[in-house]
């Protein structure tokens, strides 16, 4: 029987950063992995959807070419091209874990991992099982798309996000999707781009609810300018197969629509991958929708099994938190203080334009008791947003009114992506007004609204009209 200071049960962002950090620091490490390295992340999420949208967002640029002075002629797309890139993106980024993981001696074993108690974990695989010891037990074994009814998922043409992210994704010239989050206004933004016909049902008033409100109306307004068609509060009550179309009734406030087309995504959520994987001599605590339980150092009830990512309580859903606390998770195995702030964590929405966020809105500020004080720059001003023609968009700040610290930023402009990361170190290490004002950005850049949006804090911003008394 094999033997390891520490065994990691996925190899997603969570799981394989965890697994490297933990080699670095010493610890003889395996890491059990029964699909593709890299997890959803890698494969079926993160990285081919911003392949394909980057597709998507070129051909979008080169449709608008001649206000550049492009003489583009007849332009179109090849959508099975489009498929292989993707493809290609992620296969070359898998083989980079992999040789990541190899390169630190871990151990990386193929199948299904089950704890059978906290020093023991069995591997099940084709040819059988066996059996591994460990002082310590990191379980990062990730999330799945949450489905409809089966008398609705199991029609034809109607998929989940790894179906539409699979080598063999179709493109539907009308799609319905089920889900307002951030994947269904992601895949929304991508296929409308691509010129199909698309219909988004949210079960909420709002898109994007968890987001600031500035966003969320702007990104309604935005759909609906670009021809999106938006059906909130509501829900899919009914799809029935009508030859190669789809004829979906919908419960919407009082009465039922009838939309038609030709497919339709899930988008609803997503549920913690945990079946099978505690036997009977062992478990943790979990809350009724299955999540594991975890404190602020990542263990779970029993204390030398940790739990980090996607399947895990109040997750964030997002790669790099699940990254962070993987690291975290380390550190506290080996007596080491904490290496990553996990108090600004910030979130990313790859549409046009880019969304992104860290820190408090304005409502959560104020339900923690903390009086607050906005600044805002709208982005139509900034040199760089009019030289690639992507001049709408603002940067919001919030701001502590009693110190003037930075609680909060919400961005929906160009490089809203990158943009973003700023603002959260400002955040995590507690900067004020006067400190983030006092940063020379360069010219032109898309960050240089930051300095505008922080002097609108004093009133003093430079390329905003002043505000009428």
């Amino acid at each position: 029987m094999s033997n390891f200071d520490l065994v990691v049960i996925g190899s997603g962002p969570g799981g394989y950063v965890a697994a490297i950090r933990g080699a670095q620091k010493g610890l003889k490490t395996a890491i059990i992995e029964d699909w593709e390295i890299g997890g959803t992340c890698l494969n079926r999420g993160c990285i081919p959807t911003k392949s394909m949208i980057h597709s998507a967002n070129l051909y979008k640029e080169a449709v608008n070419g001649e206000m550049f002075g492009l003489l583009t002629g007849q332009l179109g797309f090849d959508f099975e091209v489009i498929n292989k890139r993707k493809i290609e993106v992620v296969l070359k980024l898998r083989t980079g874990v992999e040789r990541l993981l190899k390169a630190n001696k871990i151990e990386i074993i193929r199948g299904r991992g089950a704890i059978k108690n906290p020093q023991t974990v069995i591997i099940k695989t084709t040819n059988g099982k066996h059996e591994i010891e460990t002082k310590y037990i990191i379980i990062a074994t990730g999330s799945k798309p949450k489905l409809l009814p089966e008398s609705m998922q199991s029609i034809e043409n109607v998929f989940t996000t790894d179906d539409a992210l699979a080598a063999d994704a179709k493109l539907y010239k009308r799609i319905l999707i089920s889900g307002g989050g951030v994947v269904g206004v992601e895949f929304a933004s991508l296929y409308n781009d691509l010129g199909c016909e698309v219909t988004i049902v949210g079960s909420r008033e709002n898109l994007l609810r968890r987001m600031d409100t500035d966003i969320s109306k702007n990104i309604m307004m935005l759909f609906k300018k670009r021809g999106i068609n938006i059906v909130t509060p509501a829900k899919i009550q009914e799809i029935q197969k009508a030859g190669s179309e789809l004829l979906c009734k919908i419960s919407h406030k009082d009465e039922v629509k009838e939309v038609v087309c030709d497919g339709v995504l899930v988008c609803i959520g997503r549920a913690p991958v945990t079946e099978g994987l505690f036997l009977e001599d062992v478990d943790v605590d979990r809350d009724s929708s299955g999540f594991i339980i975890i404190n602020e150092n990542m263990q779970t009830s029993i204390p030398n099994i940790y739990a980090i990512g996607d399947c895990t309580v109040n997750s964030t859903q997002l790669a790099h938190a699940a990254s962070a606390q993987g690291l975290n998770a380390i550190d506290h195995i080996v007596g080491s203080p904490c290496a990553v702030n996990l108090k600004a964590i910030p979130s990313c929405v790859y549409t046009s334009p880019e969304i992104a966020a860290v820190g408090l809105t304005p409502e959560e500020a104020k339900e923690r008791g903390i009086e607050v004080k906005i600044s805002k720059y709208m982005m139509g001003g900034n040199g760089k947003s009019i030289i690639t023609n992507e001049d709408r968009g603002f940067i919001k700040l919030v701001f502590d009114a009693k110190t003037n610290v930075l609680i909060g930023a919400h961005l929906m402009c160009a490089r809203a992506t990158d943009i973003i990361s700023e603002l959260t170190s400002a955040i995590a290490n507690n900067m004020t007004a006067e400190e983030m004002a006092s940063v020379i950005r360069p010219h032109p850049t898309f960050v240089e609204g930051i300095t505008e949006a922080t002097e609108d804090f004093f009133g003093t911003a430079i390329h905003m009209l002043p505000k009428r008394s």
